[in-house]
């Protein structure tokens, strides 16, 4: 079933009626937190891949993730902008990995069973971050 919804996913991705629907949904998630917690995951096939169970001590939570290259201060005075060492700097992260990051550090009790792309525009990247409880009693039962 999950394989169907994904091909579902894919194929309406393109259909200009959806499309407009993700985009006033993005509208939403711009205006809203940079870490929000979610009832329901919004794709369901992706999360259970990763362990998600529609059950007390799973969390889902919605990240965004600034968009663009590690910008850094030029130094003021005295070198030219080759020498400055401020150009072609890259993140040792991708934007996944920082969503989890900061997902993990929000929600200081829970583990990251991981991530799942959401959706961008031109400033944002938005995951969804899939976490448990190791200490919650529903959890601890499917766990042993």
């Amino acid at each position: 079933m999950y394989r169907y919804l994904n091909e579902t996913w894919k194929r309406i991705r393109r259909d200009p009626e959806f499309r407009a629907y993700l985009t006033e949904k993005r509208r939403e998630w711009r205006r809203g937190k940079t870490i929000e917690r979610v009832e329901k995951p919004t794709r369901i096939d992706k999360a259970r891949q990763l362990g998600y169970r529609a059950k007390q001590g799973y969390v889902v939570a919605r990240v965004r993730v600034r968009k663009g290259g590690l910008s850094k201060i030029p130094p003021a005075l005295g070198r030219r902008q080759k020498r400055m060492g401020i150009t072609k700097i890259k993140r040792g992260l991708s934007a996944k990995e920082i969503a989890e990051q900061r997902a993990k550090k929000r929600f200081r009790n829970l583990d990251v069973l991981g991530a799942y792309y959401l959706g961008e525009d031109g400033k944002y990247i938005w995951y969804e971050v899939v976490m448990k409880d190791p200490l919650h009693p529903a959890v601890k039962s499917v766990t042993s």
